[in-house]
Formats: structure tokens, sequence, C-alpha cells
């Protein structure tokens, strides 16, 4: 089969996938469903190395709410995955200040995970969140990586920057690839801005028992990251918040410079009371109130091909 005709395929089967998504995440509405603000503050670009989009979720009621990636949907009919950056239209041939990583700490590890914690150079804020795992402290780290032990490897597929609060995860990898792309990153907590929209962190708390984050904000409140679920379609976690500042609760943060090059081109979302999903493109949704957010693509994309799609929903006033 021609490239072209497999292109024309993996499109239609994509688009197919998504409307199969966008009607999964539509079940039965609960009576207590709680919508939030939805606030989107993302601006053009030509720079595919630019985070260009901002979601923002606000509500002063939501005490719980859960955050999913998952492969996109045409991630059946990627055969070879595209993640190198991407500088053209950016001014720059590579980033001048990029931080490199200068230490590595084993900061917890069993045979099925395994935190692991770096120490960077010219990272833009200092690594001043301390790391904690039962008795034990981790500071001056600016990465966390967890890993699992899957099928005989090792998987990284949840990462967090304590200096800034900024999230990656990723699910396992699916069956036919050897591994996929990290895309779009989310914050939880007080989210402000400080030359860029960040979480300011003061503690950092891991429990391996739980699989769950603790975190201290330095704006007060605490919150709780559980991963709930991981297989080869989704990982899962769940969040609980204690009462925070009036700030927004939680954010997205990603790449869009055209449809077939971002990190998410789309979004879906659910009204309360709603039957139906309605969707935008990525730079149309000025503001919205939903009780379901999906954000995401629609069609292959060069630029970090196999990267997820996410999902916040199950937003509720009870905390656990």
């Amino acid at each position: 089969m021609h490239w072209r005709e497999r292109a024309v395929l993996a499109g239609i089967s994509a688009i197919a996938g998504a409307a199969s998504f966008v009607v999964a995440l539509g079940g039965a509405a609960e009576a207590d469903e709680i919508a939030v603000e939805i606030a989107n503050s993302s601006e053009p670009t030509l720079c595919a190395e630019h985070d260009n989009v901002t979601l923002l979720l606000s509500s002063a009621n939501v005490r719980r709410f859960r955050i999913e990636a998952v492969h996109p949907a045409y991630i059946g009919a990627v055969m070879a995955d595209r993640a190198p950056p991407d500088a053209s239209h950016c001014g720059f041939a590579e980033n001048p200040s990029a931080a490199t990583l200068s230490q590595r700490i084993t900061i917890y590890e069993t045979e099925e995970w395994q935190l692991i914690g770096h120490r960077i150079e010219n990272f833009w804020r200092p690594g001043k969140v301390p790391v904690r795992v039962g008795e034990k402290v981790a500071n001056d780290i600016h990465l966390l990586q967890l890993w699992h032990r899957f099928e005989e490897r090792a998987e990284e597929i949840l990462v967090l920057y304590p200096p800034d609060g900024y999230w990656r995860a990723r699910p396992l990898p699916p069956a036919h690839m050897p591994w996929s792309a990290y895309g779009s990153s989310f914050l939880v907590g007080p989210v402000e801005t400080e030359k860029r929209t960040l979480v300011d962190l003061v503690a950092v708390a891991f429990d391996p028992s739980k699989l769950r984050f603790e975190l201290a904000f330095a704006r007060g409140g605490t919150a709780g990251v559980t991963l709930e679920k991981l297989d080869r379609a989704r990982i899962a976690l769940e969040v609980s918040l204690d009462p925070i500042a009036a700030q927004p609760f939680a954010a997205l943060r990603s790449m869009f410079v055209t449809e077939t090059n971002a990190d998410v081109a789309r979004v879906a979302w659910r009204e309360p009371g709603a039957k139906m999903f309605r969707e935008a493109p990525i730079l149309q949704l000025e503001r919205a109130s939903a009780v379901e957010l999906w954000a995401g693509r629609a069609v292959p994309s060069r630029h970090n091909l196999s990267a997820p799609d996410f999902r916040f929903s199950d937003f509720s006033a009870t905390g656990r």
C-alpha cells in the first residue's frame, strides 16, 4: 500500500477513534458533578519549542478530580515515532540556556518501582524543595522520575519538576512500539505566573505503599497525587486537594503551531447537564464551564507523534 493511502486510512481511523473516545467520555452525568471554569490564555506561535497553550481550571469547591493521559486515537497507525526538537521559526538553532543533567540520585527502589532524582545545571528556578520518602530526604532536586518495571524493562511513566510544579505523564507504550513520547505538561495546585506559569511548591513526599505524591504549596494548602491506573492505553491519576488559594487549581501546558505540528490541537468539553460534548480547535476556545475536559489530537502530528491526549474529569467537592 502506498504511503499516501496509509496516511488517508490512518486519518480516517484517527477521526473515528477520536469520536469514539469523546463518546466514551460522556457517560451518565452524576447528580453531584461539579463544573469548573476553563480559561484559555493560549497565544499563537510559529515555534514548536514554545509552550504557547495554557488551559486554566478554576473552582472554589473542587477537592478531588482525575487526570488521565491516554494514547492518541491514531496510535495504532504509528509505525515509527518522531520526537526530536524542531527549532524552525524559533529564532535559535539550539537553546543556549538549555538545562543539563548534572547528578542522578536513586531516592527509592524496589524490583518494580524506582524514584529517581536529578540535579540540573542552569535550571530556571533553584531546587530548594525537599523530597521525602519515609525517613530519607533528598535536597536540591530539580527533576523527579517515577519508573516502573514492565515486561523486563524499566519504563519512565511520570515526571515532576519540584521547582516549578510541572508534571508529565504517559501510559506504557503500546504493544507494537518500543516507547512513546511525552508531550503536554500539567500543573496541580495554586497556579500563578513568575516569568512563566508555575506552581510554587515547598515540599514533596512520596508514599511507595500508595504510589502517592504529597505536595505542600508556598501559597498554602496541600494536595495528593495518586497513581490509580497504568496500562498500555492510559495512566490515571487521582488528585485530592485541601483548600488552596483562589488561583486556578490546575492547568494544562502544551504547544500548538498547526494541527499537524502540535502536542494538543483540539479540545472537547461537556457542560453541566449536557448530553453531548462541544468541540473546538485549541486556539478558538475562550472560556467554558465544564464537568469534563479533553485536550488532544485527532490527526497525526509531526511533533511528538505518539504523545498522549489528556482528560480532566470527576470533579468532586468530597476529598479522600
